[in-house]
């Protein structure tokens, strides 16, 4: 066997039946997203690193990031999150556009991470935003978008939980410690690693940030009250929102969610999935009311969440969320080629066939019609139709149904009902 160059690594290849499952999940999200009034936009995949900068934070600009020279020198990136893009594509518009916004997009993106199950250097995401609004209302329609598609695919509340918290209610948890405010932001980054850490090394990270034992001890009692959420207005009135959307069942407080981008400024969320051996967020986001002023605009309220496929599908997966019918069949009929002199009349039937609607395969060269009838059964494909010599001077097509075995002769224009009728026949009840 020859050696056959590699995908690069961190990327997937989508054959037919991968492809088919992210074909899938984008119509899920794009039915969702268009129930609550949602429109599809799209960003460059490439931007300049200086829209990234001083948005997203040093880690993912310095260690995630996909950053090289174009050959003019500047400095680009593949683009490793959306919400930089949209807050510039907003901006040049700002005076133009009709407020509020309600847009989302799917797309690929890039991250310089080490590959592993539920994490990859490629990947594709959903991202929603709704724009122009500074509610608490608003920031649970987008919780409640999240539910509804958790929902959508199959996820109850006993599979997948929505964490809330509110970043403003935490900074002033914080400042009662007296803790510096040019700190607030590390230690926020402290809180939001406090998960993946042992005890031992998350206390020796606040202490060398500065914090004393007293000040580590409180912040410790107050990440661990299931009811610090009624201090925040806030929270208050995103959870009464829920109650009215039917949602709220899916949403939990938890102050231990804090996002760690940097231009978050209140209300964040992550999904999570339960009893699962998945532990990577399922999505995220939350209220960032400063971006648009960052990247050139006047300063606009914003919230919104991402949602990559990588996390989502593996738990869809192991649940057997996926249907099996979205990945077998490529075509409703494969019609045969009798023999080089019929050969364009297998054509004509077959672009019949298509104009009535129904998925046509046509073979584009002459073999014998077992193999041909076998190729349709290895593919999936039920109904076969033959044009032989008797069948084209009287103008009828034979229809074969491979899941009986039976075949009959009728009138060609009678064809695509026929094979509509079978059709329907093969599906379940």
């Amino acid at each position: 066997m020859k050696n056959i160059i590699p995908s690069v690594k961190g990327t997937r290849d989508y054959y037919p039946e991968v492809m088919a499952v992210r074909n899938w999940l984008y119509n899920a999200i794009r039915q969702v997203s268009a129930s609550f009034g949602y429109q599809e936009w799209e960003a460059p995949l490439l931007e300049t690193i200086e829209l990234y900068a001083t948005k997203s934070g040093e880690e993912l600009v310095n260690q995630q990031s996909f950053v090289f020279p174009d050959r003019g020198g500047e400095m680009l990136a593949l683009r490793p999150e959306l919400t930089p893009s949209l807050a510039r594509l907003v901006a040049q518009r700002q005076n133009q556009l009709v407020f509020p916004l309600r847009w989302w997009s799917w797309g690929p993106f890039w991250r310089y991470e080490r590959p592993q199950r539920g994490r990859t250097r490629e990947f594709f995401q959903w991202n929603i935003d709704l724009i122009g609004v500074d509610t608490p209302e608003t920031d649970a329609e987008l919780i409640a978008i999240a539910a509804s598609f958790l929902n959508q695919v199959g996820l109850s509340s006993q599979n997948a939980v929505i964490l809330v918290n509110d970043r403003q209610l935490i900074n002033s948890e914080l400042a009662s410690l007296d803790v510096p405010e040019e700190k607030l932001y590390d230690y926020l980054n402290l809180i939001d690693r406090r998960g993946k850490m042992a005890p031992t090394e998350w206390e020796a990270d606040a202490l060398d940030l500065g914090m004393n034992p007293r000040q580590f001890e409180a912040m410790k009692s107050f990440l661990s009250n299931p009811d610090l959420w009624t201090k925040s207005e806030i929270l208050k009135r995103v959870f009464s929102t829920l109650d009215a959307l039917g949602v709220r069942e899916y949403v939990r407080y938890d102050p231990n969610t804090i996002r760690g981008l940097l231009y978050y400024t209140s209300t964040v969320f992550e999904a999570y999935a339960l009893n699962s051996d998945i532990k990577r967020a399922l999505l995220g986001g939350g209220r960032y009311d400063n971006l648009m002023a960052q990247v050139g605009g006047d300063p606009l309220p914003a919230v919104g969440f991402a949602m990559g496929d990588l996390a989502i599908g593996l738990l869809l997966e192991s649940l057997g969320l996926i249907p099996k019918e979205i990945t077998k069949v490529p075509a409703d009929v494969l019609v045969t080629v009798f023999d080089t002199e019929r050969q364009n009349a297998s054509f004509a039937l077959a672009a019949e066939l298509r104009q009535a609607g129904l998925k046509v395969i046509c073979s584009t060269y002459a073999s014998k019609l077992p193999k041909q009838f076998k190729y349709a059964d290895r593919i999936g494909v039920s109904v076969v139709v033959v044009i032989g010599p008797d069948e084209a001077t009287k103008n009828q097509v034979t229809i074969k149904d491979l899941t009986n075995g039976s075949q009959q002769t009728i009138n060609r224009p009678l064809a695509a009902s026929e094979i509509n009728k079978l059709l329907e026949s093969h599906r379940p009840l």
